[in-house]
């Protein structure tokens, strides 16, 4: 999900998406640990996914 689509969502879209990103971010890994995922990267993609959404998220809250 790139910086510009996170920008557009409402701030409860995007809370409920954080949320569903990170419940999906922890099955991964322990998915990943008892079995290796096809593509480890993944995983990755979606820590980094996270931290956007937080950091927009952080940053409307510093702007109110």
């Amino acid at each position: 999900m790139k910086i510009a689509e996170i920008r557009e969502l409402s701030t409860e879209d995007l809370m409920e998406r954080l949320r569903t990103e990170q419940k999906n971010y922890t099955e991964m890994k322990l998915n990943h640990a008892v079995s290796p995922l096809e593509n480890p990267s993944q995983i990755k993609a979606a820590r980094r996914n996270i931290a956007r959404m937080k950091t927009v998220l952080r940053q409307r809250e510093l702007n109110k």
